[in-house]
C-alpha cells in the first residue's frame, strides 16, 4: 500500500528544494527537545528502539497535514499519536490542536521538509 510519505517517482510536486548543507542537525531548538523526547521514550521502552513504531506511525500522518509538517513535527505528531493510542495521554491532551504549522511553542518552524537525516 502506497502512503504519502511514498513520493518517489511521483510527478506533480515541482522540484525538489536542495538547500547548501549548513553542517546544523537541528534548525531550532524546540527539533533537538523532540529529538532528545523521543530518544528518552526508546530508552523507557514506550517506543521500540528500532524506529519501526515511529516510522508507522508518521506514515500514518493524514495526507495534507503530513505535507504541511515538518521533518521534526512529524517526529513530534508521531509521538503524540503512539502516546494516545498506548493510553498515555490524558483524554484532553489525546485530541489536541494540530491545525497550526507552527513549530512547537508558537515558533516558526524551520525544519527541512523530507529530510531524513537519522531515519
Amino acid at each position: 500500500m502506497s502512503r504519502v510519505h511514498d513520493m518517489g517517482g511521483q510527478t506533480g510536486f515541482g522540484p525538489v528544494p536542495v538547500d547548501d548543507d549548513d553542517g546544523r542537525f537541528f534548525h531550532a531548538d524546540w527539533e533537538a527537545r523532540v529529538y532528545a523526547l523521543v530518544r528518552a521514550l526508546q530508552r523507557h521502552g514506550v517506543i521500540n528502539r528500532q524506529f519501526d513504531e515511529l516510522r508507522d506511525a508518521i506514515e500514518r500522518i493524514p495526507p495534507a497535514e503530513y505535507l504541511a509538517l515538518s521533518y521534526y513535527e512529524r517526529w513530534l505528531r508521531a509521538a503524540e499519536m503512539l502516546l494516545a493510542e498506548k493510553g498515555l495521554l490524558p483524554d484532553d491532551q489525546d485530541q489536541g490542536n494540530h491545525g497550526d504549522h507552527e513549530g512547537p511553542g508558537g515558533h516558526e518552524s524551520h525544519g527541512h521538509r523530507g529530510d531524513h537525516r537519522d531515519g
